[in-house]
């Protein structure tokens, strides 16, 4: 499986590939088999870095799709979220007609953090919740900063 590692200001960043499609990004992981040789590797790293740079807000990668039809609402309700923005799991839950813990769960099992942006689900009035990406909680709160830092700058 073609792989790669991009330095973020997050920590390392393991990018994953298979076939035409990226198969996952893993926050804190490295690769030990760097294919950078791979253009759809190449251009996720670049998108990332665009949006580290607070150049990009919006990805446009090809993904592995879900495995189930609810998990493909669970993801574009996710997606759906604006750049800057948070929403709840409960609002989320609302929207797509399932339950809060679904969502988390949803979250929990992402295969693609800042990309499918879990990180802008929180929870009821405004807690931080959970995130498993990188260092957790504080890599979710950087996420947010730094996506609301730029979001004010461009009056996104």
């Amino acid at each position: 499986m073609p792989q790669t590692s991009l330095p973020s200001p997050i920590g390392p960043i393991l990018l994953r590939a298979e076939e035409d499609l990226l198969a996952s990004i893993m926050i804190g992981a490295e690769a030990g088999d760097d294919t950078t040789g791979d253009a759809l590797l190449r251009e996720a790293a670049a998108q990332l870095s665009a949006w580290f740079a607070g150049r990009l807000d919006r990805f446009n990668l090809p993904l592995s799709p879900p495995a189930t039809p609810r998990g493909a609402a669970h993801r574009d309700a996710i997606a759906a979220i604006p750049y800057g923005d948070t929403a709840s799991y409960g609002a989320l839950a609302r929207m797509i007609g399932s339950a809060p813990r679904a969502v988390g769960q949803a979250c929990r099992r992402n295969p693609f953090p800042i990309v499918i942006p879990c990180h802008r689900v929180i929870g009821a009035g405004g807690s931080i919740g959970y995130y498993s990406g990188g260092a957790g909680i504080k890599t979710k709160l950087w996420l947010l900063e730094h996506e609301r830092r730029h979001a004010s700058k461009e009056g996104r």
